[in-house]
């Protein structure tokens, strides 16, 4: 399982540090848009497996829209910024005229309503189905769409996504092993039975280690990408631990099975749900520097 675990990650690594640094912020979005969608997938398989079936097609729709629209708004910002006329920028100016995910959030609701009042579906399934549907959509999608929005804040934009990535990779892979080599006090053994403080910690401190290396690119005060790293670490080691909850609650020990040695799409990404927003708003609210 470990060399699997390994060689998955030595082949997706580069790839994504590639997009990220070097493609354009509508590529990340399209790339976004394709794992989402992925791991939107396999949370309705969970669901499926407790009896909730989702309005699987409209609510992976309004996915696709709503990181379109976090990529609008970033592109408009960015023009703004430039100046000049382009059809990009009138790309912008709609997506920020629909008030970004607010937008998306209200064409899901109008169209939940219809799908429960005018499909066939047996009405004991309108609740579940309605309820599966914007769990996916507000706990998948919707945080991870922050991350066109942090690769679009101009020059460093795409070292800020990189940046939570690899808190979060670091994190999570100096968990593992030291929890593996050392760990003996159970973190949450109702939730993960394998996680320990001892892995916890760990990983708490290698995020550390790379969020004080960042500052040759971010170029922010030390406290700060300390702060920064700290609190995206612990954010995701909630989101592994939330993706855990409702595996145990749908019965299934991996989402998914797509990733050799890491189960499913969304098992991969689980701490990156919660890291990635948190790091964005720590850049946008807290730190708030002029770029």
């Amino acid at each position: 399982m470990t060399w699997k675990r390994v060689a998955t990650a030595v082949v997706l690594i580069p790839v994504v540090v590639g997009l990220v640094l070097f493609a354009p912020t509508a590529w990340v979005a399209a790339a976004l848009a394709m794992v989402t969608i992925l791991a939107m997938v396999e949370y309705f398989s969970m669901g499926d497996a407790i009896g909730h079936r989702a309005y699987r097609v409209w609510t992976l729709t309004c996915a696709a829209l709503l990181i379109y629209l976090q990529w609008a708004v970033a592109a408009e910002q960015t023009y703004q910024l430039a100046g000049g006329l382009s059809l990009h920028r009138q790309i912008g100016r709609f997506g920020a005229n629909l008030e970004g995910v607010q937008g998306a959030f209200w064409v899901f609701v109008l169209g939940i309503a219809a799908l429960t009042l005018w499909t066939r579906r047996p009405l004991v399934e309108a609740l579940p189905a309605a309820g599966i549907s914007s769990s996916a959509l507000l706990l998948v999608a919707f945080p991870l769409s922050f991350a066109v929005r942090m690769h679009g804040l101009g020059k460093p934009g795409p070292w800020l996504l990189l940046f939570a990535l690899v808190i979060t990779w670091v994190g999570d892979t100096v968990a593992y092993f030291v929890g593996r080599a050392i760990g003996r006090h159970p973190l949450a053994p109702h939730l993960s039975p394998k996680k320990t403080w001892e892995g916890s910690v760990a990983g708490f401190l290698g995020s550390l280690l790379i969020g004080a290396a960042f500052g040759r690119w971010l170029m922010a005060p030390l406290p700060h990408l300390l702060a920064m790293a700290a609190v995206g670490n612990v954010a995701g080691q909630a989101g592994d631990l939330l993706e855990s909850a409702y595996k145990r609650s749908a019965g299934v020990k991996d989402s998914g099975g797509l990733l050799p040695g890491h189960g499913g799409v969304l098992d991969r990404i689980d701490a990156l749900i919660l890291a990635i927003p948190v790091v964005w708003y720590y850049w946008t609210l807290i730190y708030s520097p002029v770029n």
